[in-house]
């Protein structure tokens, strides 16, 4: 499905457009100075150029993350962002960047798409736009890639400069992910918006101090915010909360897919996680900011 957002996609080492071609016997995307970039077989393209300090999220890590998610306990987090994504999108103008050989339709870029669950919501709210999901773990972007038929994805370091044109974007997703301003900025259209969801102060604070997890600043909003200031403005900021009534087994695999991951002992976390009283009653908070492009003129 890469096809579908190819005129968005530039060359990680260039800058230069990418187009389908072949290599030798294996299909892959090449830009007019021979750079090219294998397609692999579970349908995603390569586009990282040299080495990335960090290979993303693990196997394991991402199976937790695609359980928990399929199971619907974040789907008002997707149904959220797809209403603001949707809003978005109906106050946009027509391309004003696209030539004839870009799709008619808005992109929706995800950066940090984990499994490309919210994406596909976003999707389904514009059924008009196409997709791309944006993430270095392999592990995800193998399944991103299978998460909606308008949607493709690529392996790219959020961190770098993303492999995709200037201006090209509607809508930019960010969900517990990495932020990289000027890139997003810079991708993203004129009268476009990014959508940013982190953490909530009391997010999973029923876990926190039982099963010795990662704490979430109080101040991460505004610290969000303040680290996006020389690119974006913040137009508008919500809260989003559902309480969970959660087995054991669903508490182990929502520590599993979170950052607490790569900080606890798996030992002494099954043992705490032994002594819960099910159901457990976690509280799932985050807040989602919309940002316009800063110096960008507020619609009346």
């Amino acid at each position: 499905m890469v096809d579908i957002v190819t005129p968005y996609l530039r060359c990680p080492v260039c800058r230069q457009p990418l187009a389908a071609g072949a290599a030798g016997t294996a299909r892959a995307l090449r830009c007019p100075r021979g750079h090219s970039f294998d397609l692999a077989r579970q349908g995603y393209v390569n586009l990282v150029a040299g080495r990335v300090a960090h290979a993303g999220d693990t196997a394991q890590m991402v199976a937790d993350r695609d359980a928990f998610l399929s199971a619907g306990h974040y789907d008002f987090v997707s149904g959220a962002l797809a209403a603001a994504a949707a809003d978005v999108v109906a106050t946009v103008d027509g391309d004003p960047t696209a030539p004839g050989d870009r799709p008619a339709g808005p992109l929706v870029v995800d950066a940090g798409a984990g499994t490309g669950r919210h994406l596909a919501a976003v999707l389904d709210a514009v059924p008009g736009a196409v997709g791309l999901a944006l993430d270095v773990s392999k592990p995800a972007v193998r399944r991103a890639a299978r998460a909606h038929p308008r949607a493709a994805a690529a392996l790219a370091d959020s961190w770098g400069t993303l492999p995709v044109a200037d201006g090209a974007a509607a809508v930019l997703l960010n969900v517990f992910a990495p932020r990289n301003g000027a890139e997003f900025r810079r991708v993203l259209r004129p009268d476009g918006a990014l959508l940013v969801v982190t953490p909530a102060d009391d997010h999973l604070a029923e876990l926190v101090d039982r099963l010795d997890l990662l704490r979430v600043d109080p101040a991460k909003a505004d610290r969000v915010a303040g680290s996006l200031a020389d690119h974006f403005e913040l137009a508008e900021r919500s809260t989003h909360r559902r309480t969970l009534p959660l087995d054991r087994a669903q508490v182990r695999t929502l520590v599993g897919m979170g950052p607490s991951a790569w900080h606890t002992d798996g030992r002494g976390l099954d043992a705490r996680i032994a002594g819960l009283a099910e159901p457990v009653e976690v509280t799932a908070s985050v807040v989602l900011g919309r940002y316009r492009p800063r110096g960008r003129a507020a619609r009346a």
